[in-house]
């Protein structure tokens, strides 16, 4: 069917990324048909303004003529003749930029499962609608037709399913996650992203493929996964780098958290101390805290700027140790149910999942497994200890080194803090420890400029010097000691850091 157009369309028909291009074909193409498909038809629609990714199928148009024709405008990439795309980037246009163009095209499964295992056939003469057909979601499976008139097609009613929320699969859910099994991944980043719902069909058949997600196929050169990891991470990092509680929930309701994140399902039913704990057990935890990134309190404290993947799955993954430390009363002997050592724990089995699921792989979102692992192993950080008492070295070693997400660590500590619910709800003072570690880096941020202290004011070399000593631990303990001292701003120059070496005991 063919909806009227939204004024809201009819302005990115005439967006100056595309508006030159548009009228040029037209002139050449009299007969020719151009359409913007996709995506940045979606967003339009729901007045979303993210960044635009315009996807274009010209009809009616030979590929030696339209290649001809874009050559003539920019610099021009074929993707592969085998899906028949150019990468087009126009004269002065950004090379980050391009613009995707094709031919209308089918597409056939020949073995399933995976985005290679499909035939594909260009077409000029293709009627849009059957290209439109082999897309996923009903919500993707938009048109707007540039040229000769601004049309938008909607075949299978994906704005209907805009007004309601709803990602569908467009024809059999079945067949479209046969075909393709990271598009079950697809729509779950898209309900995500979009704050939208799974229709039932569509969930039946996520659930009913979600566990081929990891399937291989026998080749010449040994077992290749159907589905990639790297693909994989993309898709879980950018699902709940954008809505984390809805990611969360969804991946558990589709059975992604089964089989993809099965070291989180401990957690359901993992019950804790309520004097400390009156929200639940670890997953409604864990699920609670999800929910604080972004919330006013985290806005207040570190900006309005969307949590990196890097916090959002540090926040998901920061209890996952809790299950196998736990230790009760009934069982161990324990004064309470207490989870000892769970950071550490935790920190080995993130690490563990960070690398199987190679989340460091995906550009943009990519999420580095050391770092990741570093955040849950130091996210009780102001549990331990007087926050008054840690030295200025620490302090540094944590949160002024460029090789540590310190700044990061900070963020989830404040989600950890505000999912934990003691008897009687969160008290005002709940955050004091955070709040006074807060102060302590920015006492000790004033030294230097920003989070770069200022430099050392001896050399190792110095220092052995002026003691007469070889490389060894001794030297790494003056080295400690004199740049605690000048972080306690007791030395402030370089001749007083040499009276300071030389006055300290052997």
């Amino acid at each position: 069917m063919r909806a009227a157009l939204p004024e809201k369309l009819k302005k990115l028909a005439h967006d100056e990324a595309i508006a030159p291009l548009v009228l040029a074909f037209k002139k050449t193409f009299p007969r020719g048909e151009l359409f913007l498909v996709g995506g940045t038809v979606r967003d339009a629609l729901l007045s979303r303004s993210d960044r635009k990714d315009y996807d274009l199928v010209a009809r009616n148009v030979p590929a030696p003529r339209l290649e001809a024709f874009l050559k003539h405008r920019g610099r021009v990439d074929l993707v592969g003749k085998r899906f028949g795309v150019w990468k087009f980037v126009p004269k002065g246009g950004e090379p980050g930029r391009a613009i995707d163009i094709a031919l209308p095209r089918t597409e056939h499964s020949f073995t399933g499962g995976g985005y290679r295992d499909v035939t594909v056939d260009s077409d000029p003469a293709l009627p849009i609608e059957e290209d439109l057909a082999r897309r996923d979601f009903t919500v993707n499976a938009l048109a707007l037709r540039l040229t000769p008139s601004l049309v938008l097609l909607d075949p299978f009613e994906g704005r209907a399913d805009l007004r309601a929320k709803t990602i569908r699969t467009v024809g059999n859910a079945a067949e479209r996650f046969r075909e393709d099994y990271s598009r079950m991944l697809r729509g779950i980043r898209f309900a995500a992203q979009l704050g939208f719902g799974i229709e039932d069909y569509t969930m039946q058949g996520i659930r009913l493929f979600m566990r081929n997600i990891h399937d291989v196929r026998a080749t010449p050169g040994g077992n290749m996964r159907i589905v990639s990891t790297e693909t994989i991470a993309r898709e879980l990092l950018k699902a709940f780098g954008s809505n984390p509680v809805a990611a969360f929930d969804l991946c558990y309701d589709s059975t992604a958290t089964d089989v993809l994140l099965p070291e989180l399902l401990p957690m359901r039913g993992c019950e804790q101390p309520p004097n400390f704990h009156s929200e639940g057990d670890v997953w409604t935890h864990t699920r609670l805290a999800l929910s604080r990134l972004g919330d006013e309190g985290f806005v207040k404290r570190f900006g309005r700027a969307r949590p990196s993947p890097l916090v959002v799955m540090a926040v998901l993954f920061h209890d996952i140790g809790k299950p196998p430390a736990k230790r009760t009363p009934e069982e161990h002997g324990t004064d309470r149910i207490r989870f000892n050592d769970h950071d550490r724990i935790g920190a080995e089995m993130t690490e563990a999942i960070a690398r199987r699921l190679t989340f460091s792989a995906p550009e943009e979102v990519g999420v580095d497994p050391d770092r990741l692992a570093w955040l849950v192993r130091y996210h009780l950080f102001t549990v331990h200890g007087n926050i008054g008492e840690i030295r200025p070295a620490t302090l540094e070693k944590y949160f002024f080194n460029p090789n540590q997400p310190g700044a990061e660590l900070l963020q989830v500590i404040y989600c950890d803090s505000m999912a934990t619910v003691p008897e009687g709800g969160i008290p005002k003072t709940h955050l004091q420890h955070l709040d006074a570690l807060t102060r302590r880096i920015e006492e000790l941020a004033a030294l230097g400029a920003g989070r770069k202290l200022p430099p050392p004011l001896l050399r190792g070399e110095e220092i052995m010097k002026l003691r007469g000593l070889s490389p060894g631990p001794e030297v790494g303990r003056l080295i400690e000691a004199l740049r605690e001292a000048q972080l306690e701003g007791a030395v402030k120059t370089a001749t007083e850091a040499k009276k300071f070496i030389e006055g300290l005991a052997p």
